[in-house]
C-alpha cells in the first residue's frame, strides 16, 4: 500500500493520479509505503527494471522495452588516473534509448495506460523526451514534447524519429516546464514532464537497488544534478532499502553542477536549505543547464543528511572527463554525466574522497546524444602541430606524477603513436628544462619527475579551467 504524501506538513493524498504538489501547503508530494508489509517480498529473478515492481507504486499495465538490469563495471584504469583503488560507473547508456530516463518513461506511460490517456506532455531539454517519445510510440500514445531552444541535437532527432509532436517553448527548460504545466491542466493530457510527476523519482531509485546488488553500499555515490530530482531519486532508494532492512547505512550523496550553472550547490555550499539564484547562467552540459530546481532543496536534503558534498566543475574539466571515460574505459558519456568523473578527480585531489573509498558515478546517457565533444574533437584536429607536442609532454609527465619509469615503457603507456625516439627526444627536452630527472636501475634508465614537472602540470591544469 503507497501514498503520496507532503514532505513539509505530511497531508497523505491517493497515490493516482499523480500530482507534484500539496494542496494544503504547495510543496512537492513523495510516495510513501508500509515498508513492514514489503520485508518478507520475494522479488523475481530476471535482473530488469520491472524486477523491483512490488517496490513502486502499483500499475496494472507493464510497458517495456527491455529498461533497467544496467551493468556496473569495475573501471580499473580510469580508477588508476585518478588514483582510486575502487570505482564503478553505473553504466545507464545501456538502456534502450540509451539514458536513465527509460526508468521514468516505462514507469509513467504504463500509469497513463491504466488511466486510460491517449496523449502525454512533457516539457525536456533532451533525455526525457526521447525516451518518453519511444514509449509512446511502442505503447500507441500521442506525445507531446516541448524543448528549449537549447537542446542536444541527437536526442531532438530521436523525439523526431519516434514521431512525437514537438513544440518550442523559452531559452531554457525551465521556460518549457512552464508550458508543459499549462498545456496538461487545459488539455487534460497526462503530465510526463520529470519535475511535476512523483513517478520520476521512483522509477530513477531503482538504480540504487541495481547497486546494491551489484556491489552493495559504496563509500560515495555521484551523481550531476539539474532540477535535483536524480540524486534525490537515488538516495531515496537507498533510505527505502534501509527501511526494509536491506542495507545498515547509506552511501555520501555528491552532487555535481557546471560552474556556470550552480544553484544547488552554491547553497550547499553556503549551508542553505534552499537553492540560490544565478545570475546569467550558462553551461554546454545541456542535461544539467536548469536555472531554478524544483527539486534542489530534496537535493540538498540527501547531501545534507548523507553526509555529502556540492561540487562544481568547468566546461573544460567535462570535456576531459568525457574522452578520459571513452579512452580508458570504452563508454561514451554525456557531457552532464561526465562532469561526476571531473568532479570526483577533484575531490581526490584536495584529499576529500580517500584513494581507498569505493565510489560509484552514475553515468546518465549516451555521448551519442551531444554533439558539443564531436564539435570540440573536430577543432582539436584542425589545431595540432605545437599542441601535439605540448599534449605529448604533458602525457609523459603525468604518467611519471604516478610512478617513476623507463623509455619504452612510457612509448607502450602512451599507446605507441610515435616512435621510440619521438619519446626520447621529448624526455631529453623535458630533463634539459628540469621537469624531470634520470637514474640507473637494474640496467636501465628510469625517469623521474621533479617539482618543477608537478608545478608545470598543476599551472596546466589551472589553464584548462579558463580555457
Amino acid at each position: 500500500m503507497n501514498v503520496l504524501q507532503c514532505i513539509q506538513c505530511l497531508s497523505r493524498f491517493s497515490p493516482y493520479p499523480p500530482k507534484s504538489r500539496c494542496e494544503k501547503c504547495g510543496s512537492l508530494l513523495d510516495y510513501t509505503y508500509d515498508f513492514e508489509q514489503l520485508k518478507d517480498v520475494v522479488l523475481p529473478e530476471p535482473f530488469t527494471f520491472w524486477k523491483f515492481k512490488p517496490y513502486l507504486p502499483e500499475v496494472r499495465n507493464v510497458v517495456t522495452l527491455g529498461e533497467g538490469g544496467t551493468p556496473l563495471p569495475k573501471a580499473e584504469r580510469l580508477a588508476k588516473e585518478i588514483g582510486l583503488r575502487n570505482l564503478y560507473l553505473k553504466d545507464e547508456t545501456r538502456n534502450p534509448t540509451n539514458s536513465f530516463r527509460d526508468r521514468c518513461a516505462a514507469l509513467m506511460v504504463s500509469n497513463a495506460l491504466d488511466y486510460g490517456h491517449d496523449s502525454v506532455v512533457c516539457a525536456s531539454n533532451g533525455n526525457m523526451g526521447a525516451s518518453m517519445a519511444a514509449y509512446c510510440a511502442k505503447s500507441g500514445l500521442t506525445c507531446n514534447i516541448i524543448v528549449p531552444k537549447m537542446v542536444d541535437v541527437g536526442k531532438l532527432a530521436q523525439m523526431m524519429i519516434y514521431d512525437a509532436i514537438i513544440e518550442e517553448y523559452g531559452e531554457t527548460v525551465d521556460e518549457s516546464n512552464v508550458r508543459a504545466e499549462s498545456m496538461a491542466k487545459e488539455t487534460g493530457w497526462y503530465q510526463a514532464t520529470a519535475e511535476f510527476n512523483p513517478l520520476t523519482i521512483e522509477a530513477e531509485k531503482t538504480i540504487s537497488f541495481e547497486v546494491v546488488e551489484q556491489f552493495g553500499i559504496p563509500d560515495c555515490f555521484i551523481v550531476s544534478m539539474g532540477s535535483g530530482g536524480t540524486i534525490y531519486s537515488l538516495w531515496k532508494g537507498f533510505k527505502d532499502l534501509q527501511a526494509l532492512k536491506k542495507i545498515d547505512r547509506i552511501p555520501k550523496m555528491i552532487g555535481v553542477q557546471a560552474y556556470g550553472c550552480a544553484p544547488i550547490v552554491e547553497a550547499a555550499m553556503k549551508n542553505e536549505s534552499t537553492p540560490v539564484d544565478v545570475c546569467n547562467p550558462y553551461t554546454h552540459a545541456l542535461g544539467i543547464f536548469v536555472r531554478n530546481p524544483v527539486n534542489g532543496e530534496n537535493a540538498l536534503r540527501a547531501i545534507k543528511s548523507s553526509g555529502g558534498v556540492g561540487v562544481t566543475v568547468q566546461d573544460s574539466e567535462i570535456f576531459t572527463a568525457e574522452q578520459e571515460i571513452a579512452r580508458l574505459e570504452g563508454i561514451f558519456a554525456e557531457p552532464s554525466s561526465s562532469a561526476t568523473i571531473a568532479a570526483l578527480k577533484k575531490l581526490v585531489n584536495q584529499g576529500a574522497v580517500d584513494g581507498d573509498e569505493s565510489v560509484v558515478c552514475l553515468i546518465t546517457g549516451s555521448g551519442l546524444k551531444a554533439t558539443d565533444v564531436l564539435q570540440e574533437l573536430a577543432k582539436k584536429r584542425k589545431t595540432a602541430g605545437v599542441g601535439l607536442e605540448l599534449s605529448t609532454k604533458e602525457k609523459i609527465l603525468r604518467i611519471l606524477r604516478r610512478e617513476d619509469t623507463y623509455g619504452y615503457d612510457l612509448w607502450k603507456k602512451i599507446g605507441k603513436t610515435m616512435t621510440r625516439a619521438a619519446i626520447y627526444q621529448h624526455l631529453n627536452d623535458l630533463s634539459r628544462r628540469g621537469a624531470v630527472t634520470s637514474y640507473q636501475k637494474e640496467g636501465r634508465k628510469y625517469f623521474r619527475i621533479t617539482e618543477r614537472g608537478r608545478r608545470a602540470l598543476v599551472a596546466m591544469d589551472e589553464l584548462k579551467t579558463l580555457l
